[in-house]
């Protein structure tokens, strides 16, 4: 994952069954937390922001991975949107601009 942005769509991976996505997202980033190398940064956009609060546990995965230097990263258009300013818990405020850059410097992974 070194050299690399985790661009988060949505609060689940895959299509289908809303719960098996959670989970699947959730091994995810929970064996991520576990490599030595990490992304440089996760960029979450649409449904991706819902894993910035604390209903989501996979909010604990990220909290993990900002502490270990990875910068979570929120679309400030899409927390505005959803009405979730008051309920992140992780990562910090960013711009689709922002992202741009970030995906000019660093190869992009599409979840």
């Amino acid at each position: 994952m070194k050299n690399r942005v985790i661009l988060l769509q949505s609060d689940r991976l895959g299509t289908g069954d809303e719960e098996l996505g959670e989970a699947l997202l959730e091994n995810f980033f929970t064996i991520l937390k576990q490599e030595e190398e990490k992304p440089v940064a996760i960029f979450c956009l649409n449904r991706g922001v819902f894993t910035l609060t604390a209903k989501s546990v996979i909010s604990l995965q990220l909290k993990a991975l900002e502490k270990s230097g990875v910068s979570i990263l929120a679309c400030k258009t899409c927390i505005d949107y959803y009405g979730l300013q008051d309920q992140m818990t992780v990562g910090e405020l960013s711009s689709m601009k922002h992202f741009i850059e970030l995906a000019n410097q660093y190869e992009v992974l599409t979840l």
